[in-house]
C-alpha cells in the first residue's frame, strides 16, 4: 500500500489519486491528513503538500485541489519530458518540477470547459481552444505519462513494489447517423432526393439512387457486413451508436418505426454492443433524450447504457448529468471534433467528476482519439495519407499501455465518393492496432 500525506483530503486530491493509483497503476493507496502517522509509516509513501516533511517522495502542492469552486487561474508551465507542462512548482525539494495531482485533475476534469469560451458552430468547446492544443501537446496523453512517471519514482525508491502490468486494448466504435444512403427513405425524402440532385445536374447520384432503390446496387451505406467480417477476422467487440430520433435538420437517420429498421438494429446488437447516439438538441431538450432512450431500449428489450453524443456536442455539465439521470453507466463522447488527440488528456476510461457540484460520479468517460471525419473534414487529409497521422497516436498509446478509442462511421465503409479508399484506412488501421509489437488485448 502506499500512503499519501496531504494537509486536507479533500474530494478532489481523494479523486485524482483514486484514478492514478488505484484506477491506472492498480495499486492500493491511503490517504492521511496526520504527520505523525505519516512518518511512522514504514512503506512506500508521498508527502503532497507545501513542504517536505523528512526523506520522502515529496510532491509541491498547488493550491487547485485544496479549494472548492471554479477560478481563471494563472497557470505556469514548465518543460518536463519534452511536453510544456501546467503547474511548475519552483520547490527544489519536489521530485517533479510540477504538481502531477493539479495537473492530471485539471486535464480530465475539463476545467476549461467551465470557464468562459466561445462556442464553434454547433455549441462545442474547440480543440484549439484547449490548453493541450496551445501548448502542442494535444497528442500526448500527458496524464497516463505523469501517472508512469510517479511510478518510476516508487520504483525507484520501493523497489519491492509491484505493479500490476497493464495491457494495450483496443476498442472500435461505429455511429451511425444515416443507416442508409437511398433505402428506407421514404416517398417524401426519396422525392426531394431526386429533386436535389435533379437541380443540381447530379446525374450520377440519381442513376445510383435509382439503381439501389430496384434492387440492382448495395446502397453506399449498407456497409455492416464489412463490419462483421472484420469483426470476425480481428476478433474485435465494437460498439455501435444508433442515432434514434425524429426527423430534423440535423437528425436524418431512418424513421424510428421503420420496421427493417428495426430489424437492422437488433442484428447488430446480436454480435456487438449497442448505445445510444443522442440527437442533436438532447443537451438542450432532456426530454428527447429520455424518449430516444426509451425506444431504443423498447427496440432490443433490454436496457441501454452506452452513450455518445450527435456531433460529439458535450456540454459540461448539463450533458453529462443528462446521461446520469436516464442510468447510462459509459459515455464515448470525450474528444475532440476537428482535431486528434487527447481531450482529457488521457487513454484510460475515467469517472466523471462534476466541477459545479464538486463530486465524482458514476458515470465512465471513455475517450477516443481518431475520428474518420476528423480526418477527411476538418485537416483535408486524403486516404493515401490517413495513417500516418493514425499511428503515431496508436504508438503513444501502446508505450503506455492504454486505450485505443477509434470512432468511425458506417458510411465511410462505402468506398465511393469522397470516402473512396477509407475502408482500406479502416482495416489497416486495425491491423495496425493489433500488431504484436505489445501485448495487447481487445475489449469492448
Amino acid at each position: 500500500m502506499i500512503l499519501i500525506y496531504t494537509t486536507k483530503a479533500t474530494k478532489r486530491i481523494r479523486y485524482i489519486c483514486r484514478l492514478i493509483f488505484k484506477i491506472m497503476l492498480k495499486v492500493d493507496m491511503k490517504i492521511t491528513t496526520k504527520v505523525d502517522d505519516f512518518r511512522a509509516y514504514d512503506g512506500a509513501k508521498i508527502n503532497y503538500s507545501g513542504a517536505a516533511i523528512d526523506d520522502e517522495i515529496f510532491f509541491a502542492a498547488d493550491e487547485l485541489l485544496f479549494h472548492a469552486g471554479i477560478d481563471n487561474l494563472d497557470i505556469s508551465f514548465v518543460e518536463y519530458a519534452g511536453i510544456k507542462t501546467p503547474f511548475a512548482v519552483y520547490d527544489k525539494n519536489s521530485d517533479l518540477p510540477f504538481d502531477p495531482f493539479a495537473a492530471s485533475f485539471y486535464m480530465v476534469s475539463r476545467y476549461e470547459e467551465y470557464l468562459p469560451y466561445m462556442k464553434d458552430e454547433h455549441g462545442r468547446f474547440s480543440a484549439h481552444q484547449s490548453m493541450a492544443y496551445q501548448q502542442g501537446f494535444l497528442q500526448k496523453p500527458v496524464v497516463n505519462i505523469w501517472a508512469y512517471a510517479i511510478r518510476d519514482l516508487i520504483k525507484k525508491y520501493h523497489p519491492e513494489i509491484e505493479f500490476p502490468a497493464r495491457q494495450f486494448k483496443y476498442i472500435p466504435t461505429i455511429d451511425i447517423d444515416q443507416a442508409y444512403s437511398y433505402k428506407l427513405k421514404g416517398f417524401v425524402r426519396t422525392m426531394g432526393g431526386y429533386l436535389r440532385s435533379l437541380s443540381q445536374l447530379d446525374f450520377h447520384h440519381i442513376a445510383e439512387r435509382t439503381k439501389v432503390l430496384a434492387g440492382l446496387t448495395p446502397d453506399p451505406f449498407d456497409t455492416y457486413q464489412f463490419l462483421l467480417e472484420l469483426q470476425r477476422r480481428y476478433n474485435l467487440k465494437p460498439v455501435y451508436f444508433i442515432l434514434f430520433a425524429d426527423y430534423g435538420h440535423y437528425n436524418k437517420n431512418i424513421h424510428i418505426s421503420h420496421r427493417k429498421f428495426h430489424i437492422l438494429i437488433k442484428s447488430l446488437a446480436d454480435y456487438a454492443e449497442v448505445g445510444i447516439h443522442p440527437s442533436y438538441d438532447t443537451n438542450e431538450k432532456p426530454g428527447e433524450l429520455k424518449a430516444e432512450v426509451k425506444r431504443l431500449s423498447r427496440v432490443l428489450n433490454r436496457e441501454i447504457t452506452k452513450s455518445r453524443q450527435h456531433y460529439l456536442r458535450v456540454d459540461l455539465p448539463v450533458t453529462y448529468r443528462n446521461l446520469i439521470n436516464l442510468d447510462i453507466t459509459d459515455d464515448y463522447s470525450m474528444g475532440f471534433a476537428s482535431e486528434l488527440g487527447f481531450r482529457a488528456g488521457i487513454c484510460d476510461a475515467f469517472p466523471f467528476y462534476d466541477l459545479d457540484l464538486d463530486t465524482a460520479t458514476h458515470l465512465w468517460i471513455h475517450p477516443f482519439q481518431v475520428m474518420d471525419g476528423t480526418l477527411r473534414d476538418y485537416m483535408n487529409i486524403r486516404a493515401g495519407s490517413a495513417l500516418s497521422y493514425i499511428k503515431p497516436i496508436i504508438d503513444e498509446i501502446k508505450a503506455l499501455d492504454g486505450t485505443y478509442i477509434s470512432l468511425w462511421h458506417n458510411e465511410t465503409l462505402g468506398n465511393l465518393d469522397r470516402w473512396v479508399g477509407w475502408h482500406k484506412v479502416y482495416e489497416e488501421m486495425t491491423k495496425y492496432a493489433l500488431k504484436k509489437d505489445k501485448k495487447t488485448d481487445i475489449e469492448q
